[in-house]
């Protein structure tokens, strides 16, 4: 794997962000992070599914009604450097497993008590992809997320302000004996081992994935790795809020 040239070891690709690119949805960005790029709605729907109207605690009394949040990803055919079939019968299990990913994220940073009988939808559709399309959403489902938050405060239509944390994600990898933040496709390809940290601006995490490719790593490269990886996380935040309108 050659070594980087156009940026240091822990250095971030570039960081763009609109709102607002969406006519109808409640809630919209597009993020681009180097030269992966992923457009998010989000849709506030005014239903909830049977699981969250049917809550009951243990003694089986029924739980006052919440909100809940759900989301769908989608990496669209020429996303990638050949077309890539779409999904319409069955998802595949990458696209499930980022699906439960970015619910679980939003789901511990929104006030659902704020959306009581509603279903906030995130949807990630990701159009063009060159390494961290997870990570990538991740920015841009909170992106869409603030959106939301600032139409609907602003029109009266949200009590409070729904976002409890500030979200970042970032990717980080063992590459040739080196720790490099923020992979493209080229370095998270050819990883010994890889990482998507999700966290809050504040350093807190919600969740880590990844492992080692063909050879374990030692405990001193992982925790190393967590290290840089979140304040990675804090960069990002610190250069997304700026372009959040």
């Amino acid at each position: 794997m050659p070594k980087r040239t156009n940026r240091d070891l822990l250095e971030l690709r570039s960081l763009e962000v609109q709102t607002k690119v969406n006519a109808y949805a409640e809630g919209s960005s597009l993020v681009k992070l180097g030269h992966t790029h992923v457009l998010c709605t989000v849709t506030l729907e005014h239903q909830v599914p049977r699981h969250i109207m049917d809550r009951r605690d243990a003694n089986g009394k029924k739980l006052p009604p919440t909100g809940w949040l759900m989301a769908e990803y989608n990496l669209l055919p020429r996303a990638t450097h050949e077309r890539t079939q779409r999904e319409r019968q069955k998802l595949g299990g990458r696209t499930q497993e980022i699906q439960r990913l970015l619910g679980r994220v939003f789901r511990s940073v929104v006030d659902l008590d704020l959306f009581k009988g509603k279903t906030l939808v995130i949807d990630c559709d990701v159009l063009q992809a060159d390494g961290g399309t997870r990570v990538t959403s991740v920015l841009a489902g909170y992106a869409a997320l603030h959106d939301l938050c600032n139409r609907m405060t602003r029109a009266g239509t949200l009590d409070d302000w729904a976002l409890r944390a500030e979200v970042g994600a970032v990717s980080v990898g063992l590459v040739d004996g080196e720790i490099r933040l923020d992979l493209d496709y080229l370095e998270d390809s050819s990883a010994q081992a890889d990482i998507n940290i999700i966290a809050t601006s504040t350093g807190r995490i919600i969740e880590v994935q990844g492992g080692s490719e063909g050879e374990s790593i030692s405990q001193d490269h992982f925790l190393e790795m967590l290290s840089v990886g979140i304040d990675g996380v804090k960069t990002l935040v610190e250069r997304l809020k700026p372009q959040l309108k």
